[in-house]
């Protein structure tokens, strides 16, 4: 008897209206990008960056457009806006233009990554240190 490895998983394909983002040669589509944002040109985006973390405060709406949709759902959990960008195939610019009419309508919060403070006391360290080792 032979063995088979396991199958991969099946994955959908994408819905065509998120395929049409691409261009054949998977260049971003200029009039679908314009199509997703409402044509705004992003001068009114939230100050978002690339490590700011992201997560939905619920379901999308049933009236919600696709790529909106698609944010709140993937951010069910806590997600950069870089992964964000990633997972949707979007540019950054266009994926800040739809978080911040997500945090507009209060679908989705929006958190600064957690900043290490500065390097602990030595001394406070090698006193956690000799604590553990008396244990």
């Amino acid at each position: 008897m032979t063995h088979r490895p396991p199958e991969p998983p099946f994955r959908e394909p994408p819905p065509k209206r998120e395929r049409r983002a691409q261009q054949g040669d998977g260049k971003p589509d200029p009039e679908r990008l314009y199509v997703i944002t409402g044509g705004t040109d992003g001068s009114d985006r939230a100050p978002l960056d690339l490590v700011t973390l992201v997560v939905a405060r619920g379901d999308p709406p049933p009236a919600s457009p696709p790529e909106q949709a698609a944010v709140i759902r993937l951010c069910k959990t806590p997600l950069s806006t870089a992964e964000i960008s990633a997972y949707l195939q979007l540019p950054f610019s266009v994926v800040t233009v739809l978080l911040g009419e997500l945090l507009a309508a209060e679908l989705v919060q929006a958190r600064a990554p957690v900043i290490r403070g500065a390097v602990a006391d030595r001394s406070l360290l090698e006193a956690v240190m000799h604590g553990l080792q008396k244990l």
